[in-house]
């Protein structure tokens, strides 16, 4: 069956009821453990909107059009990779330090300004703000869990979900922890490293396991199962590869987010690996090992990335991989209206500016 543009924005909206009583349940039984406790779930309602909702959109869309049977499973499992979007958001901010996301301050942000506005020290304040961000996403990614496994649907399809789940999780956690090696110089740098670290921290849980999970949730066949895993792995880098450029050199009243803090922070990114190996890596790497980030002369390492080749260099990636993405749908005999879907996100997802 097709799906209209009302047949998928009323897919997300079931989408957004099913976060908002989720969310509701949860604050109501949170009064029982105090007040901060009930500020720690209200901050998560509210670092649960403003998203863009790709994950859900691809599930729904990819167990519908196969063919699902079971819309309300559908819904739970959009939602649950929503959650799980913003469980790993939250952890990546208490990595990072981050205070501010979407333009505006984060959970972290909140609970460091609650503190301090009630004459906390800094230090005390920092340690309060992480904690409450570790155990926010602790939440939910239970709560992730959860939904799936207490789907009304076969055993079979249910445990797969699981095991998918279970895979998602230990594949980005892994890429996480790959992230930070690169950028604290627990491990030598490499554009191999660099691009490793793209495929695990972002495409899976982005692309691949939503597609293959909305494929689970419609008991398609392995054929268009393997055709939606290496599409979704190849529009998933594609979509980080672009973040990383937007990251430097996006207009921040666009993508809601610095174009400095990458540069700042040394970020290895495949773009600064390329970069690093070329004749310009020597001057790169003072700029971006100044010390404090005042210091750091972000106008000269845009300079230095655009002169060293390393922007057409991923701008050469973002292609090979959409064209990739492209080539495996060919794979499977997938539902026209599915496919023009797919083929135009994986095209936004190497060509956006947001």
């Amino acid at each position: 069956m097709s799906i209209t543009a009302t047949d998928a924005a009323r897919g997300l909206a079931g989408v957004d009821e099913r976060l908002q009583r989720f969310f509701d349940e949860k604050e109501a039984l949170a009064g029982d453990q105090g007040e901060h406790f009930v500020a720690l779930w209200a901050a998560l309602r509210r670092a649960s909107i403003g998203g863009k909702r790709i994950r859900p959109s691809l599930v729904l869309h990819t167990a519908r059009e196969l063919g699902c049977d079971r819309p309300q499973a559908a819904d739970a499992v959009a939602a649950a990779f929503e959650l799980l979007h913003t469980a790993f958001l939250l952890h990546d901010d208490v990595i990072d330090g981050d205070t501010r996301r979407r333009g505006k301050p984060n959970l972290i942000g909140e609970f460091y300004a609650g503190a301090r506005s009630h004459g906390v020290a800094e230090r005390a304040a920092l340690a309060w703000s992480s904690a409450a961000g570790i155990l926010a996403g602790d939440l939910l990614l239970h709560a992730a869990q959860a939904l799936i496994a207490r789907l009304d649907i076969d055993e079979g399809r249910r445990l797969g979900l699981l095991d998918l789940l279970d895979r998602t999780l230990s594949v980005t956690a892994a890429g996480e922890l790959g992230d930070v090696a690169l950028s604290v110089g627990t491990a030598t740098p490499s554009l191999a490293d660099a691009l490793t670290v793209t495929r695990a921290k972002t495409a899976h849980y982005s692309f691949q396991a939503p597609l293959q999970a909305g494929a689970i949730l419609a008991g398609a066949g392995s054929r268009e199962h393997d055709a939606l895993s290496v599409f979704g792995h190849r529009a998933g880098i594609a979509f980080q590869l672009r973040d990383d450029l937007l990251g430097v050199f996006g207009d921040p009243a666009v993508t809601g987010k610095s174009n400095s803090v990458d540069i700042c922070r040394a970020k290895l990114t495949p773009l600064v690996a390329y970069a690093l190996g070329t004749e310009h890596g020597p001057r790169l790497r003072l700029i971006m090992e100044a010390g404090a980030p005042r210091d750091v002369d972000v106008a000269s390492a845009r300079e230095i990335l655009m002169h060293s080749g390393a922007c057409e260099f991923v701008e050469g990636l973002i292609d090979d991989h959409v064209a990739a993405a492209e080539a495996a749908l060919r794979e499977a005999a997938l539902p026209e209206t599915l496919h023009e879907r797919l083929i135009a996100i994986a095209h936004e997802a190497g060509a956006r500016s947001w």
